[in-house]
């Protein structure tokens, strides 16, 4: 009896380090396409960004709308300083979202008119496999 609980807990164990093992990766990957991503924001290529989106995102909000909110919320930042990391949190599930694959990727960002800024992107991953943003905010 006590060799069977001992190898079952060595068993969940195994489980729930290969799947947190498993979601680390999702979540460094949709990190990267969430960096790469902002990078043509911060560089008001805003056509492309859209472009690169998911197509929840495109469905919500079309290119040109896209380019006016860019216009009126970001710009006015100015030049990105600093930007990093702060969380991410794999979800299969979130509010108003179709369920699926999510990473919910926050940075801590300093921009030249805003010093602490909460930057969230949310990459999903579509029928292809690929991450794609499926949504942005900024506070």
């Amino acid at each position: 009896m006590k060799m069977f609980i001992i190898t079952a807990v060595l068993s969940i164990t195994f489980l729930f380090s290969c799947s947190k093992s498993s979601h680390q990766a999702e979540e460094k990957a949709a990190a990267e396409v969430a960096i790469k991503w902002l990078t043509l924001v911060d560089s008001a290529r805003y056509q492309q960004s859209w472009e690169e989106a998911a197509e929840i995102f495109q469905n919500a909000v079309s290119s040109d709308g896209w380019q006016k909110q860019l216009e009126q919320v970001r710009r006015p930042l100015g030049q990105l300083n600093s930007r990093e990391v702060k969380s991410t949190q794999y979800a299969t599930s979130l509010p108003g979202a179709p369920d699926g694959e999510y990473v919910i990727v926050t940075f801590h960002s300093s921009f030249e008119n805003k010093k602490s800024a909460v930057e969230t992107v949310t990459p999903m991953k579509d029928e292809l496999g690929i991450w794609r943003v499926s949504g942005y905010y900024i506070r």
